[in-house]
């Protein structure tokens, strides 16, 4: 025995048995021994023969034989005996060597591996032999599709095995003569896979070449079939394609992974770019960033005056909440350490937030959560927040969540620098806005009134909704309710103008209509694209009498005593900055007990519901209300206005516009405490004057009231005498206040004159003003009136006079008492 030439190494025994050698050699059949292990091939002298002289650079190892395998026949052999290793099986094999000359010859070899009590490979030892003939094209192919790597079946019409190659032969679990002839759906392997006989049947059926991919559930193995057909039957090729769908199915999943984070990017950026508040910011995070995480809570703290404050949480207990707003800066507090280091935190179990922050013991369990992160909020350069996203479980956040996680937070920082940017205006526009209604109504003797101003939904901007009740003289009041059309700042501002403006063109006295041409003008000269709806209703005690105007306003509701609801029919004038003058005034008679409702169209109106829907809703709630008993107090007027908001304006309904209601139940100045007279137009007017009140305040307990209210009454009406024409009328109205009223027919109004002490007139309405509460004048159809208002007399019946009106009268005399002497004057 004979091994090659190697550089070192000691001669591996030969193998023994003289009576195999002289067999061998009879046949020229040689002997190798190859180990596995080490790569050491052993050839004997008949071995070597079937090459002939072996190249000079052979190292008698395994890859030097692999050297002078042909290029063609390599592949196929080491596959074949990778196999018959793997299997456990008969290594045979036929294939081309080049000899020293550089010719080929084909030789057959064949042989078994041994292995190791665990099962490994030691070595291989065969025998191998030169083919009598060179192998054919035909056998060539025989040989390529015997050892192919892909299974390899050939079947003839009736689906029975004709050839199987070596792969088949493992796949199907029979060498090829056990398999020969055997209907392909017999095999326990075909059975595996129930939908196979039905698709190569489909497949055939077509009779043009088909691929489709099957599992194998015993082994988890996906194989992709090919069916070829042929004129004597069909030919079928199946590849182990398991890893390489496994890797096609990692990609995919990677790429779908990727895309469902891209979209989820996308669409919290999208739902972040429609925040409006902080609150917002918030439940878009709980929406678009717990559920894909499998997160439970969410909360989002902001630094201010060295404390961090929350701006809004989801999935955490208030006692919780409470005890952690506003806790100050310390030295491993997890949220402080992410805002200073502008580095993410994430801790995967209670022990780590712990370990990391002793002092946060107990916190967890009073907060019910296992796993956090802290990530830290940036904008513009400046970390001023941390967005904490905690979970009910013990979570350890992959690499890829973390870094998903820190770019979500990115997009948070973001939107909730701009939301607080838009919480500060919104704040400030509100504490505008309501700066600018009435804070509170006054108490009249014309008129109770409750109101509710009610701003729209969270995100939207301020309105310009606004009421007001301006008492006026008389026993007169002017209910008056508006909207700015728009919202935001600016409308806000309109809204104080024209609340403002009302309540001069009011006190000036002027006609329902010609208020409503004033506003008008003042809101036409803000520019093309202002405009403002708005009613004002002007009601009389003295006579039950209400002017209403309107300019775009929705009309108010009347509600009789009998619980009926009217609303005028009158069709409005067009908006403030689109009317033209002159306004139409409506007239209603309204009876004793009866509510004036004025709103605006937020309350009414909605996407859901239209006005007309909202007004007869309105008119339900209404007439309701009046069926359930008196609505005289304020108390009762409050609970109605909450009613009537509660039930057209949910709390779970967003609103989109905001709302305006003005109630006012109106009263009737009794007609025992109205008295009028005729008086002559000379100076005997002042006289009969003083004797009228004189009488009428007697029959009402007034009587401490008479010496001043005869006083203004003689200078009125001594003025009228002088100054003006008649008719001349005397009117007196016991209400809150004492009212003296004196007509004429002149629409001259007067004017206070600044006499000096020489001077011997002029005094006369300075007089009036220091004795009365107030005084004023204000135009009628035929002249004027002017008008005071004395207090009426305390608890102890004592009138609330002034000295200094008294004073007044003996400016510049002297030896004459004003306490005692000022009544002769009279």
């Amino acid at each position: 025995m004979a091994r090659a030439p190697r550089p070192s190494g000691p001669a591996r025994p030969q193998p023994s048995g003289e009576r195999m050698r002289r067999a061998l050699k009879e046949v020229r059949v040689g002997s190798w021994d190859w180990d596995i292990r080490t790569g050491e091939l052993i050839w004997d002298e008949a071995a070597l023969e079937l090459y002939g002289t072996l190249p000079a650079d052979f190292t008698g190892k395994i890859d030097s034989w692999m050297r002078l395998v042909h290029p063609d026949d390599l592949a196929p052999t080491l596959a074949a005996t990778q196999r018959a290793i793997l299997d456990r099986s008969v290594y045979e094999d036929a294939y081309r060597v080049r000899r020293a000359d550089g010719s080929y010859v084909w030789t057959h070899a064949r042989g078994r591996a041994t292995y190791d009590a665990r099962g490994e490979a030691l070595r291989m030892i065969g025998v191998g032999w030169e083919s009598d003939e060179p192998c054919s094209a035909r056998d060539t192919l025989g040989r390529a599709l015997r050892h192919m790597s892909d299974g390899f079946l050939a079947v003839d019409d009736e689906w029975r095995i004709t050839f199987a190659n070596l792969e088949a032969e493992r796949f199907l679990g029979f060498p090829e003569e056990e398999l020969f002839g055997r209907l392909l759906w017999d095999l326990p392997a075909a059975r595996q896979v129930p939908e196979l006989q039905a698709r190569c049947l489909a497949a055939a059926a077509e009779e043009k070449p088909a691929g489709f991919d099957v599992r194998v559930p015993s082994c988890g193995c996906r194989y992709h079939l090919r069916l070829v057909p042929g004129p004597d039957g069909r030919t079928l090729y199946f590849t182990d394609v398991t890893e390489n769908r496994r890797l096609a199915e990692s990609r995919q999943s990677d790429e779908r992974a990727a895309a469902e984070r891209s979209a989820r990017i996308a669409e919290l950026a999208a739902e972040l770019a429609k925040a409006t508040t902080s609150q917002d910011v918030v439940d878009a995070v709980a929406r678009r960033v717990l559920p894909p995480f499998a997160a439970t809570g969410v909360l989002v703290q902001v630094t201010e005056d060295e404390r961090l404050h929350s701006v809004g949480a989801v999935g955490y207990p208030e006692d919780f909440l409470a005890l952690i707003d506003g806790r100050r800066r310390v030295s491993g507090d997890p949220s402080w350490d992410a805002i200073r280091s502008g580095t993410p935190l994430f801790f995967s179990s209670p022990q780590e937030l712990t370990a990391h922050s002793p002092h946060l013991t107990g916190l967890p369990e009073r907060a019910g959560k296992q796993a956090w992160a802290f990530l830290p909020l940036t904008a513009s350069g400046h970390t001023f927040g941390v967005c904490v996203v905690a979970f009910e479980r013990l979570r350890l956040l992959t690499a890829e969540e973390r870094a998903l996680l820190t770019t979500i937070s990115a997009l948070v920082a973001q939107s909730l620098e701009r939301a607080r940017l838009y919480d500060a205006e919104y704040t400030r526009s509100r504490e505008l806005q309501r700066s600018l209604l009435p804070q509170a109504l006054p108490d009249l003797a014309a008129c109770t009134a409750a109101a509710r101003y009610l701003p729209a939904g969270p995100g939207a901007d301020v309105g310009g909704d606004w009421y007001d009740v301006i008492p006026l003289s008389g026993g007169r009041v002017a209910l008056v309710a508006g909207d700015v059309m728009g919202h935001g700042l600016p409308e806000a501002a309109t809204m104080g103008r024209l609340r403002t403006a009302v309540h001069t063109l009011a006190d000036l006295e002027l006609p329902p209509g010609e208020i409503m041409g004033h506003l008008n003008d003042i809101v036409g000269a803000m520019g093309e694209g202002s405009y403002a709806t708005c009613l004002y209703a002007l009601y009389d005690s003295t006579t039950r009498r209400c002017s209403l105007v309107r300019a775009g306003h929705p009309p108010p509701a009347l509600v009789r005593p009998d619980g009926s609801v009217y609303f005028p029919e009158r069709d409005a004038d067009p908006p403030l900055g689109a009317a033209e003058p002159p306004f139409e005034t409506v007239e209603l008679e309204v009876p004793e007990g009866s509510l004036l409702v004025l709103y605006t169209d937020g309350l009414v109106e909605s996407a859901k519901r239209d006005i007309d829907e909202g007004t007869a809703e309105l008119a339900r709630l209404l007439s309701a209300a009046r069926a359930r008993g008196a609505l005289d107090t304020a108390a009762e007027l409050e609970r109605l206005c909450d009613t009537l908001t509660s039930t057209l304006l949910p709390a779970d309904q967003q609103a989109a516009d905001d709302a305006a209601l003005l109630v006012a139940r109106l009263h009737a100045l009794p007609t025992e405490r109205l008295a009028s007279w005729q008086l002559p137009d000379d100076p005997r007017a002042a006289g009969h004057a003083r004797r009228h009140v004189r009488e009428q305040l007697a029959l009402w307990g007034l009587n401490p009231l008479a010496p001043t209210a005869e006083l203004l009454v003689s200078e009125l009406v001594g003025n009228v005498v002088r100054h003006a024409r008649g008719p001349v009328r005397l009117r007196l109205l016991y209400g809150a206040e004492l009212i003296c009223e004196v007509y004429d027919g002149s629409q001259a109004m007067p004017r206070i004159r600044r006499a000096t002490e020489t001077d011997e007139g002029g005094r006369g309405l300075q007089l009036i003003t220091a004795l009365s509460g107030r005084w004023g004048a204000r135009y009628t159809p035929h002249g004027k009136c002017i008008w005071t208002e004395q207090p009426l007399p305390g608890p102890d019946g004592a009138p609330e006079e002034s000295a200094d009106g008294r004073e007044l009268l003996f400016l510049g005399a002297t030896g004459l008492d004003p306490d005692e002497d000022w009544r002769t004057l009279l």
